[in-house]
C-alpha cells in the first residue's frame, strides 16, 4: 500500500519518512512524496490555522492521486509576536521557503526583547485523508497535533535541521534544534509527536 506524503520540501520529507519508518505498524506501507507521483497544481495554503492547511493539502493529494495522503502544516509561534509567524512561517519574509531571510526577520523583530521573554513554540498539525473522504470528516479524515516549547536565541547555531531550527532551543535542552542529531530532534519535535500519534491511525486504516 502506498501512502503519499504531500510535500516537496526534501528535508521535511526525509524527516517525515524517518519518523514514520520508526513505526513497526507501517513496515508494509510505501511512503512516496509529491515528486514520486504525477504532478498536479497545488492549491495555495489559504487556511488561517495549521489544521486547515494540513487538511487542505491532504485532500488535494487524494483528489489528484487517489492515494491515501498525509500532509502537515507547521510553523513557529513566537510569544513576543503574539503567536506569529504561525501559518506564515515559511513565507514570513515575503518569499516562500527562504529559510535564512525568514529567520533573520524574526530575529530583527524581537531584537529588543529580553531573554526571559523570548519564548516560542513549534506547532504541527498533521492530517490523514483517505480516498472517498471528500471534504466531510466521515471517518475518512483524521487530524492530530504536536507542540515543542522552547526559546529563541539571538544568533543561529548549528548546521542541521532547517527553517528556524538554528535559533530554537527546546525546553530542557541547551543545544538548538540544528545542533541535535536527527533522532534526538525527532524524539522531542512537534512533527515527531504529531506523526507518532498519526502512525497508529495510519496503521489501523491501511492494514
Amino acid at each position: 500500500m502506498k501512502l503519499l506524503l504531500a510535500t516537496r520540501n526534501v528535508k521535511k520529507l526525509d524527516e517525515l519518512r524517518r519518523i514514520l519508518a520508526g513505526s513497526p505498524e507501517l513496515l508494509k506501507v510505501e511512503l512516496v512524496g509529491l515528486d514520486d507521483v504525477p504532478p498536479y497544481v497545488e492549491v495555495p495554503e489559504t487556511g488561517l490555522t495549521f489544521a486547515e492547511n494540513a487538511l487542505l493539502k491532504a485532500r488535494e493529494g487524494v483528489k489528484h492521486t487517489g492515494l491515501p495522503t498525509v500532509a502537515d502544516d507547521s510553523g513557529l509561534a513566537v510569544d513576543a509576536l503574539s503567536g506569529m509567524p504561525g501559518v506564515f512561517s515559511a513565507r514570513w519574509s515575503g518569499k516562500h521557503g527562504d529559510d535564512r531571510a525568514n529567520l533573520e526577520l524574526v530575529l530583527a523583530q524581537i531584537g529588543d526583547v529580553p531573554d526571559e521573554h523570548r519564548g516560542a513554540a513549534f506547532v504541527c498539525a498533521a492530517a490523514l485523508v483517505l480516498p472517498g473522504g471528500g471534504s466531510s470528516p466521515n471517518g475518512r479524515e483524521h487530524l492530530v497535533s504536536g507542540k515543542m516549547a522552547g526559546r529563541l536565541l539571538r544568533a543561529p547555531r548549528g548546521e542541521g535541521g532547517f527553517g528556524y531550527d538554528p535559533i530554537f532551543v527546546a525546553d530542557g535542552n541547551t543545544r538548538t534544534n540544528a545542533e541535535l542529531e536527527p533522532a534526538e530532534k525527532d524524539a522531542i519535535s512537534h512533527r515527531g509527536k504529531a506523526f507518532r500519534a498519526l502512525a497508529a491511525v495510519i496503521a489501523k486504516n491501511l492494514s
